[in-house]
This record gives C-alpha cells, structure tokens and sequence, in this order.
C-alpha cells in the first residue's frame, strides 16, 4: 500500500471519528466538555493532511520526493490521531479515578478565572456503552487507526 493511500485511510478515520463526536454532539445532544475538544483537534489536522494535504504537497513534486513527502505527511497524521488517542487515555483515567485532572477542565472554557462550577466536568461520564465512555472510545479507536496506519507504513519502508 502506498503512502498517500495509508495518509488517505487515516485521514477518513479521523473524520469519521469526528463526524462521530458531533453526531453525538447536534444530534444527540450531549454537549462536549474542555477535554472533548481537545481531542477533536488532532483530528481535524489529520483529515486536512491525510485527504487533502497529501495530494496538494505531493503533486508538486514527482517521484522519491513525492513518496517522501507522502510518507512524511502521512506519519504526521498517525502521530496526530494517536495524541488523540492519547488525550482520550488521559481523560478516561480521569473518569476512572485513576489520575487526577486538571482544574481548567470546564465547560466554561473562554471564563478565565472563573470560580463557577462547570456545567460540563471531564472527569464525569455523560454517555457509556458497556461500560466505556466516549473518551475512551475515541482512544480505542484512535489507537487503532493510528495502529494499522504505522504497520502499514513500516510494512513498505518503499510505501508513497
């Protein structure tokens, strides 16, 4: 598989996990917290980069230039989905108790200073399925993306 193929796959699975998230957010109508977010914005550079970013830049050079350029464009949208990832671990070891959270995390997110109570806490669940909220979901799934994208790209160090 080439690069700009991977780049693209891993693009769509962040958008899809975005479109998920406000899904759930203008249809269901659960309001996102601070830490939400957060883990919305990894996304958006990684669809950009994987399904737009990876033609433009590559198409402005030609051959093992173009397959570097890929393959670099491509590794950064891994990396950004799996800091995605990352941030949805921090958030359900929050939920969990496990590790403390901090105390900017509120739905009051442009109040600077603010001694009001958040509407929205990041460390309390709104939504689970089996057990697991959407942060964690949104780990599991960006883990795994961020997963198949790096095999993909270690299995052809030729992929472009």
């Amino acid at each position: 598989m080439r690069a700009d193929q991977i780049a693209l796959g891993v693009g769509l699975g962040a958008l899809a996990l975005l479109l998920g998230a406000l899904g759930f957010q203008y249809i269901g109508g659960l309001a996102p917290c601070e830490m939400c977010h957060w883990q919305r914005w990894p996304h958006i550079a990684a669809a950009i980069i994987g399904i737009a970013g990876v033609p433009l830049l590559s198409s402005r050079a030609s051959g093992s230039a173009a397959r570097d350029r890929a393959r670099m464009l491509a590794w950064i949208a891994v990396g950004l989905v799996a800091v995605s990832g990352l941030i949805g671990l921090y958030q359900s070891g929050m939920q969990w108790g496990i590790v403390p959270g901090p105390s900017s995390c509120s739905g009051q997110r442009f109040v600077m200073g603010s001694n009001v109570v958040p509407e929205i806490q990041c460390d309390v669940v709104s939504w689970s399925l089996f057990g697991l909220s959407m942060a964690s979901y949104n780990m599991i799934f960006s883990f795994l993306i961020a997963g198949l994208g790096s095999l993909a790209l270690l299995k052809d160090k030729n992929a472009a």
